[in-house]
């Protein structure tokens, strides 16, 4: 994932800039194509923060989880809000941000909302993100983990 942002900075929920390097090292990652004027985005966001959420806070140690979230919004201002509003505490690629046209070809991105959970070095672990979490909940994550050869002691 270093690879697939690398030499660009990712922003916060609130704002602030921070290095992929640093935030999705030995992480399974989530690409969140989304944005806040389509309503399946919104019915499938708050599914996705709580499941977010459960992985992060409520384990210990924490998941090895992150989310990217990849925004189709009209404007930087309505992809803050939308972020404010509805998003957990996870990433995103700057609005303004030309990589996000290469991403939506690389992960061949059709309609949103989609999860598309990756390993570290960007190859597709699986595309249906958004079906596994609502059909499995929590235990689609150890599956990923799997398939992101990532070795740590988790336990869900």
């Amino acid at each position: 994932m270093v690879d697939v942002f690398s030499g660009r900075l990712l922003v916060s929920r609130d704002g602030r800039s921070v290095d992929p390097e640093e935030a999705l090292q030995n992480k399974v990652v989530g690409l969140y194509f989304s944005a806040g004027w389509c309503s399946p985005c919104r019915d499938f966001t708050p599914v996705l923060c709580d499941f977010y959420t459960e992985l992060l806070e409520e384990t210990e140690p924490p998941a090895p989880f992150e989310v990217v979230f990849i925004s189709s919004d009209h404007s930087a201002e309505d992809m803050a809000g939308y972020m404010r509003s509805m998003h957990g505490d996870w990433l995103a690629l700057p609005f303004h941000d030309p990589f996000k046209h290469d991403l939506k070809k690389k992960y061949n991105i059709t309609a949103i909302p989609k999860l598309v959970i990756v390993k570290q070095t960007g190859e597709v672990i699986t595309d249906k993100g958004r079906k596994q979490i609502r059909d499995k909940g929590l235990s689609c994550f150890r599956n990923w983990l799997e398939g992101a050869d990532i070795f740590q002691n988790f336990s869900s």
